[in-house]
């Protein structure tokens, strides 16, 4: 179902011959001048989206560099101090075995 806002139908014919007859009057002379503004905005309006597209494609085909942390000699990340040893709370069912 192709229904304009407040379910006004499709154009049809006649409603486009009078769109095109009042956009005539109003721009009468300057009618190839803006044809040409429109058709100028259209064709930077696609070097845009180009431009945007070739970026994508240059990034996604860039290898990925992920900053990693460094290790120490054991192959250990140096952040983290090996004295610093987590326990483990014991659960009640492993002190009476």
């Amino acid at each position: 179902m192709n229904t304009l806002a407040f379910g006004i139908g499709p154009i049809g014919t006649t409603e486009l011959v009078v769109i095109l007859a009042i956009g005539l009057l109003l721009f009468g002379k300057r009618l190839p001048e803006v044809g040409r503004s429109l058709g100028k905005g259209i064709v930077e309006f696609k070097k845009g989206l180009k431009g945007v597209e070739e970026e994508i494609e240059r990034e996604s085909n860039k290898p990925s560099t992920v900053a990693r942390p460094p290790l120490t000699a054991g192959g250990v990340d140096a952040r983290v101090s090996t004295s610093e040893q987590v326990e483990t709370p014991v659960s009640s069912e492993s002190k009476q075995t």
